[in-house]
């Protein structure tokens, strides 16, 4: 079975290309998987694509690099089939490739992506990441201080906790237990009031100091005696333990620097057994939500989730999808901790 720190071997090449001979079909394509891994750069690319996406400008402050030759090298590497775009309104992002035609390829492209996680990054290259993520999160966070009073108004421009909601707490009250959760960004409190009628023990976590504040009076008018708060980040959730039966996460996602790392973080909050439960939009093309709702993703695609969920031990079950008449869509999802 292939493991994630499955090195290239021979034998993979060997396989790739047949026992007797390469088929004239898969020659070309081969040849440029192979060329596209025959380059350091091209390898440190792919290691820091491994748990985020990044644009172009933002690869280019990683590697200190001009944009001209970063495009060639990325280039290459999405004809060989081992990187993949996705828009973010006028912004191409970069990621990792799962799939590749012709599926032969499958397994020599999957032990080129482990060998590349082998690979340690320099010190600059590690700050540039750093950077670029703390950028990210700076943005958000400078958003949701500057609009705590009007952070409603503008969530409901594109969906209100009465759409959402009942789908979320329908995903709760079907758990096997109901004695530890933990919600991530909580917004101005009102989930946590649902929350707090079904679990035993609530903790919520938000990098908002202000945002913070408004759940804190929310809970104390409606004096939810089981109901903790915490200041920080899904990181610190996972450094202070706070190990649940259910960790929530409502129209969070989209406003993270590293999604993907969030699914580590949560992962490690939650006891053998627990559920994550994502609450999220689906992909769309309404750049205008940056700027009014501070959104630093335009939703997601069903497929990513689940990729980010089962490499951080977490597998996929429940789904439920909702369509807004403003055209937005939301996906509820439910992952298992093995």
């Amino acid at each position: 079975m292939q493991t994630l720190d499955t090195p290239i071997t021979s034998s993979k090449i060997a396989n790739a290309a047949g026992s007797h001979g390469i088929n004239s079909t898969i020659c070309p394509s081969l040849a440029c998987l192979l060329k596209a891994a025959g380059d350091e750069f091209r390898l440190q690319v792919l290691k820091v694509l491994n748990r985020d996406s990044f644009g172009v400008l933002e690869l280019c402050t990683i590697f200190s690099i001009k944009q001209s030759a970063l495009s060639h090298h990325l280039k290459v590497l999405a004809n060989a089939g081992l990187v993949t775009t996705r828009r973010e309104g006028n912004s191409i992002f970069y990621r990792r490739a799962h799939t590749i035609t012709p599926q032969e390829l499958l397994p020599l492209q999957q032990s080129i992506l482990n060998s590349s996680n082998l690979l340690s990054l320099s010190a600059d290259i590690q700050q540039g990441i750093s950077t670029v993520q703390q950028e990210r999160s700076l943005n958000s966070q400078q958003f949701f201080t500057d609009n705590t009073n009007k952070f409603k108004a503008q969530q409901d421009l594109i969906a209100s906790l009465e759409q959402y909601g009942p789908a979320v707490e329908e995903l709760c009250r079907s758990l096997p237990s109901f004695n530890k959760v933990v919600e991530i960004g909580p917004g101005e409190g009102e989930f946590l009031l649902v929350l707090s009628r079904i679990f035993q023990h609530v903790n919520a976590i938000d990098s908002s100091e202000s945002m913070l504040a408004k759940s804190q009076a929310l809970i104390e008018k409606e004096q939810c005696d089981n109901v903790s708060l915490v200041l920080g980040n899904t990181a610190l959730a996972a450094q202070k333990d706070l190990r649940a039966d259910c960790v929530i996460a409502n129209m969070v996602l989209h406003h993270t620097p590293n999604p993907a790392e969030i699914f580590h973080d949560l992962s490690q909050c939650l006891i053998s057994g627990g559920s994550l439960i994502i609450c999220d939009l689906l992909s769309h093309d309404q750049s205008w939500t940056r700027e009014n709702c501070g959104d630093v993703w335009l939703g997601f695609d069903e497929n990513e989730l689940s990729e980010w969920a089962i490499a951080a031990n977490l597998a996929p079950t429940q789904e439920t999808y909702l369509t807004l008449r403003n055209g937005f869509r939301i996906q509820v999802r439910q992952f298992l901790k093995h």
